[in-house]
């Protein structure tokens, strides 16, 4: 019973300094909170929480305040995620459905993030190497140039131009049973799987049609070996300048964090890779193994599949002081992702 009502009086101090961004006492924990016992008892447990590494004295004669441990177990063994509204849920997917294309979507999806949590978004743009291919098109563009398109079925459109070999004789029909081969090899099949199968074509189809089919295939191999396509969007980062989102160390660390785009991308890898990882990952404190966001937390979840099972093709989060609202960060990154998801192309 003992651990039992000292895990409810961290989930006080936690909920009374989020809200608060003060050190809770003893005094205020009997006042606002209907724990069943007296002051002195409650004193003990914090005395035993302190102990414990749950929470912290920052100065001399001040209450309590949560460490990255004591968040840990709240978020862990405590949080209860509030789910979302009904007109919160209709507007997300409202208002994500009127993008007009993937970049104004995911820009849509960051700023949503940032209004729910008052905290910074970040969302990365679908892989090339996890999305699937929707379409390819091929466009003659004068007499020995053509536009090779590539379309994923998250939206995303690649385009490269390739020269035509001299000796090959192409016209319409050529074009139409080239691109019809290569759309059928590359049905259901990951994008990363394409080099194998565009070569099998290459191998199977007419010797007139050979060279331009592998010259085909080498430009989508090259397309989608860049490593340029890896990239985020930042949304309420102007939210850093609030005072709920304070920060012991000062902005600059944090600002210079959140300007390592690589760093920030190896993170949400990191995080969506992490054995046991489930629909959301937290990461608290230190736990995020970036010097500038020590004193920050990270929620993040995956996107981009159809169903919460599904293999997740980028990922998206929240990145705010320990301090946060983990129950309701939690609850809008989840909802946004999921939503997400259901929007984007198929």
């Amino acid at each position: 019973m003992s651990e039992d009502r000292r895990l409810e009086v961290l989930r006080a101090i936690v909920e009374d300094y989020v809200a608060t961004r003060e050190p809770v006492g003893s005094r205020v924990l009997t006042e606002r909170h209907r724990l069943g016992v007296s002051p002195a008892t409650i004193r003990n447990d914090m005395a035993a929480l302190e102990e414990a590494g749950l929470i912290a004295q920052p100065h001399t004669s001040a209450g309590r305040i949560p460490t990255d441990k004591g968040y840990r177990l709240f978020v862990d063994r405590l949080a209860e995620v509030r789910p979302l509204s009904s007109p919160q849920k209709r507007a997300i997917e409202t208002f994500l459905s009127q993008g007009v294309d993937l970049d104004d979507v995911l820009g849509r999806a960051g700023r949503l993030i940032a209004q729910l949590t008052g905290q910074v978004a970040v969302v990365q743009y679908p892989s090339l190497r996890r999305s699937g291919l929707r379409h390819l098109e091929l466009v003659p563009v004068g007499a020995d140039r053509l536009l090779v398109v590539v379309i994923t079925d998250t939206g995303r459109v690649e385009q490269r131009f390739l020269e035509v070999p001299a000796d090959a004789d192409v016209d319409d029909v050529v074009l139409a049973e080239l691109r019809a081969r290569l759309n059928a090899a590359a049905a259901g099949k990951r994008l990363v799987d394409l080099p194998e199968t565009f070569a099998q074509v290459a191998a199977q189809v007419a010797p007139a049609l050979g060279p331009l089919a592998g010259l085909v295939a080498a430009t989508v191999v090259d397309t989608l070996g860049e490593q340029n396509e890896e990239r985020i969007v930042l949304a309420g980062t102007a939210n850093l300048a609030r005072a709920t989102m304070r920060f012991e160390q000062g902005l600059r660390p944090v600002l210079e964090a959140l300007e390592e785009q690589v760093v920030l991308l190896g993170l949400l890898t990191e995080m969506a890779l992490e054995p046991g990882a489930g629909p959301v990952a937290v990461r608290i404190g230190h736990e995020v193994g970036l010097e500038g966001l020590a004193e920050a937390s990270v929620i993040t979840s995956g996107y981009g599949s159809a169903s919460d099972d599904g293999d997740a093709v980028a990922i998206l989060g929240s990145i705010g002081p320990t301090r946060m609202d983990y129950p309701g960060t939690i609850a809008a990154v989840r909802a946004v992702a999921r939503y997400l998801s259901r929007v984007l192309p198929s």
